[in-house]
């Protein structure tokens, strides 16, 4: 599926109404839902190395597929909020990596390295 079509798609499931205003609780939501989801990911994972010895079975696969699908959903809609299609987010990481790639700087730390 091509990401700006998803993120379109994926607008259907938004109750709020998308606004450029920062402070709007529908913008807010959305920022805090990312936070959230980010975190069920990572607590998934977490488990899967303390309980399971970072073996990953094809049911904690699926789990962590639908946590990432939430990840982007949450995404697509802070992008769309911000007026910006989901493929320049994407086009625009690809363009900063590949950046730091040229310079030898995909280790360290900072946005600017």
């Amino acid at each position: 599926m091509e990401l700006d079509s998803y993120q379109k798609k994926a607008a259907k499931y938004d109750l709020a109404k998308a606004t450029t205003n920062l402070k709007d609780p529908g913008f807010i939501e959305k920022v805090l839902g990312l936070v959230g989801e980010a975190g069920e990911t990572t607590d998934k994972i977490k488990k899967m190395i303390r309980d399971k010895d970072g073996v990953v079975s094809d049911e904690d696969k699926g789990l962590v597929i639908k946590e990432l699908g939430d990840v982007l959903w949450y995404v697509a809609s802070i992008a769309r909020y911000l007026d910006v299609p989901l493929s320049e987010v994407a086009s625009g990481n690809l363009e900063k990596l590949e950046g730091r790639l040229q310079r030898d700087k995909l280790h360290g730390e900072g946005d600017e390295r």
